[in-house]
């Protein structure tokens, strides 16, 4: 956006001597995504055991995982609004209390219907929370040094999260009760409300206050819901069914309209050009991307564990741990050391096509193959693929936006992730489930070695098709983010203060 003015929403603010509390921010910060980012993967591995506990059926254990992704996906880009419109310290902190509450309400829960309000109100303060949270790093570390290691961190976590949480699940359920899946967050978030408190600085707003795009939010929030429902019910009911369809549809319809209505709203809830910008829009389709194929990892992986090899829940998550460790020394070295040299146009294709490499080597795995020989190195490559698209893209996502819109910026992160996310649930698993229905007829008799072959061959098709995505994605990496060095984006950045952003989104810092 050469012709961008000093009052767009990526224009600067005046610089400011940085905070020099910044550091306890983002452990604060940190703490507060990972309470989210696990909180989507945690509550899997408890609800057999909470399935047992309260009576509900196979066909409504989807809901305990499905209410909190439709309510948390649909009001992100609200909540970013939000963050932006009564503060960030504001509404970190009203995020972290509220989550913590419906944590506890969801730990209590005596019945399947007070459990699945729970977390659709996780989901909604979730939603307010997520992008918040990216949204004080955002506007906190403004250096760009500090701000690639800041980022490394928060990345390393939105990318292991939801391998942290099979492990705390599995510990938690093994060692107490599947409730303290719930309960944990209640400890989590009053660390994090004391940080919140002392260390996450409070900005004063300066000019007018900004009014809430209601038309917007209204077909936004919509077009999210209704595109995450049809995602979840395809999983479960088939692409055919009519209710997924039409859901897809309405989404496309009301995405199209809200699109339409950011062109000549007064106050528009997302600006199109934070997303039109060609560095940010390629963030955000990587961002994406790399939501599908982690949930290709997490899920199929979860079930060979488990399913074939015959893991507990706590030597699954114990069997993630080398994937964590690549992730967090990828995203710190890509972070401190490549992007800052090669800008996302180069780690990012990179990230992309490790995860490529990683992904079909998954596909060799059998009935019979052990965890050191086979697993092991295409988890480790998948670790270092994740850090390196992961930081380098969320950094970029957010870079050169002005503080008064930080927040609608971070919650297209969040966004994009989670869609993915439900892209990879119902077209992975579908895809997955055919593969196997086939397998099986094909090798009739369905003798216990042909279901058990069958189910291998099913995750070999997810793998492969995760693969595809992440091939995509190093082609279009490459192609849409802009070369380091050439044109706008290799500018540096000013050195903003706190509560502003860098005055341009380049490539390279």
């Amino acid at each position: 956006m050469a012709s961008e003015t000093a009052t767009s929403p990526t224009s600067a603010a005046a610089p400011a001597a940085p905070s020099r509390r910044r550091w306890l921010t983002l452990t604060t910060v940190a703490l507060a995504q990972l309470m989210v980012v696990l909180d989507a993967t945690v509550v899997n591995i408890a609800l057999p055991s909470a399935q047992a506990d309260l009576g509900f059926s196979d066909g409504d254990r989807q809901w305990v995982v499905t209410a909190y992704s439709l309510a948390f996906g649909s009001l992100l880009l609200l909540g970013g609004r939000l963050s932006d419109l009564i503060g960030r310290k504001r509404a970190f902190i009203i995020g972290l209390v509220g989550f913590a509450a419906a944590s506890a309400l969801g730990g209590a829960a005596d019945s399947f219907g007070t459990l699945v309000a729970a977390r659709a109100l996780q989901g909604v303060f979730g939603a307010l929370l997520a992008p918040t949270a990216l949204a004080v790093l955002t506007t906190t570390f403004t250096i760009p040094k500090e701000r690639a290691r800041a980022f490394g961190v928060f990345g390393a976590i939105a990318g292991a999260g939801g391998a942290i949480g099979l492990l705390l699940g599995g510990v938690l359920t093994e060692s107490f009760d599947w409730r303290w899946n719930l309960y944990i967050n209640v400890v989590i978030a009053a660390i994090a409300i004391a940080g919140a408190v002392v260390f996450v600085r409070h900005v004063p707003r300066t000019g007018p206050r900004p009014k809430l795009d209601v038309p917007g939010t209204v077909l936004v929030s919509g077009a999210l819901f209704a595109l995450v429902f049809g995602f979840s019910h395809a999983e479960t009911d088939g692409w055919d069914a009519p209710l997924t369809w039409g859901m897809l549809a309405a989404s496309v319809v009301l995405l199209v309209a809200f699109v339409l209505w950011q062109r000549r709203a007064e106050h528009p809830l997302l600006p199109l050009s934070i997303v039109l910008d060609r560095n940010r829009g390629a963030a955000y389709s990587s961002v994406l991307i790399a939501g599908i194929g982690m949930f290709a990892i997490f899920l199929f992986v979860t079930y060979y564990l488990q399913a074939t090899l015959h893991y507990t829940p706590i030597q699954t998550g114990l069997s993630f741990l080398p994937m964590i460790g690549m992730l967090v020394v990828a995203a710190q070295l890509g972070t401190n050391i490549f992007v800052p040299r090669f800008g996302p146009k180069v780690m990012v294709p990179i990230g992309m096509s490790l995860a490529v490499v990683g992904m079909v080597y998954l596909t060799h795995l059998g009935p019979d193959s052990q965890y050191a020989a086979d697993l092991l190195a295409p988890l480790m490559i998948l670790g270092t693929a994740m850090g390196t698209i992961m930081p380098a893209s969320i950094q970029t996502a957010t870079l050169g936006v002005d503080r008064e819109f930080a927040g609608v910026a971070s919650a297209m992160v969040n966004t994009s992730q989670q869609v993915g996310g439900s892209i990879g649930t119902a077209l992975l698993n579908t895809l997955a489930a055919t593969a196997a229905a086939d397998y099986v007829a094909a090798n009739l008799p369905s003798t216990p070695e042909v279901m058990a072959e069958a189910a291998v061959h099913s995750y070999a098709t997810a793998y492969w098709w995760a693969a595809g995505f992440f091939a995509v994605g190093a082609v279009l990496s490459a192609l849409l983010f802009r070369r380091s060095g050439h044109g706008r984006s290799g500018q540096q950045p000013h050195d903003a203060g706190d509560g502003a952003a860098e005055a341009v989104p380049t490539s390279a810092h």
